[in-house]
């Protein structure tokens, strides 16, 4: 039974590969973007985790992420391209597009780890598609992280631009509020996650006699941004 385990992993990151739309050369590279800090002690020699190329993934997302806004969107304004390129890099899109293209079954974790579901926990598969965007960047240089990003954020590329309230959102929640007769809206920070150099906060948004929601985002401005979208989503205003 043991034994049967890595093949089943082994598939999982073919399948990997095949959706992302690129075969590292460096096999290493890509091992370590999917080895989660769990499995450092699995062995004699620990295995390096993703943490350091997360690091690296996120800047190479952000930079590819504006790079597509620039080209696709050339008349919109700064504020736009900001809000934008927020959405595309923040945690749940980063979440979408792991799931997108099966990051879970391909990650190397620690046994209770695993059982626990940390496997398909939204910041873990965030924090590993972004692993993988650099270990792309060091295999293949930008046009292997391209298609990455490409492939793996296609259905976030294909969605339209913000709306004037998504440029503000927290404006036009306050202004939604108001409409009610309601108090400001009030945000709290449910929990911080992730390692220091790319935290992933979850903020809840609140509006007096409405439940609140929450989101999350890779800093409480954009957890609190992305929570004001959802809850006007939710209530069918915008």
């Amino acid at each position: 039974m043991g034994a049967r385990e890595p093949d089943r992993r082994a598939e999982a990151v073919a399948a990997l590969e095949a959706k992302i739309g690129y075969t590292f050369t460096d096999r290493a590279l890509l091992d370590q973007a999917l080895t989660h800090i769990s499995a450092e002690n699995q062995k004699a020699r620990p295995k390096p985790t993703y943490e350091r190329l997360e690091f690296l993934g996120d800047r190479v997302l952000g930079l590819l992420a504006a790079d597509h806004l620039l080209e696709t969107w050339p008349v919109a304004d700064e504020n736009q391209l900001n809000t934008h390129h927020s959405a595309l890099t923040d945690g749940p899109s980063c979440t979408r597009a792991a799931e997108l293209v099966g990051v879970a079954p391909a990650i190397r974790m620690g046994g209770g780890e695993s059982q626990a579901g940390l496997r398909r926990h939204r910041s873990v598969l965030a924090d590993v598609i972004e692993a993988v965007l650099g270990a792309a960047f060091l295999d293949g240089g930008i046009p292997a992280a391209k298609t990455i990003f490409e492939n793996a954020w296609r259905e976030e590329l294909a969605k339209p631009p913000p709306s004037k309230a998504q440029n503000n959102p927290k404006l036009a929640l306050m202004q939604w509020a108001h409409t009610l007769k309601a108090p400001d809206p009030t945000y709290r920070v449910v929990s911080q996650t992730g390692s220091a150099h790319a935290p992933t906060f979850t903020v809840e948004a609140s509006v007096a006699g409405y439940a609140p929601l929450t989101a999350q985002g890779r800093s409480r401005q954009d957890a609190e941004k992305a929570a004001a979208i959802g809850l006007l989503q939710r209530e069918g205003v915008i």
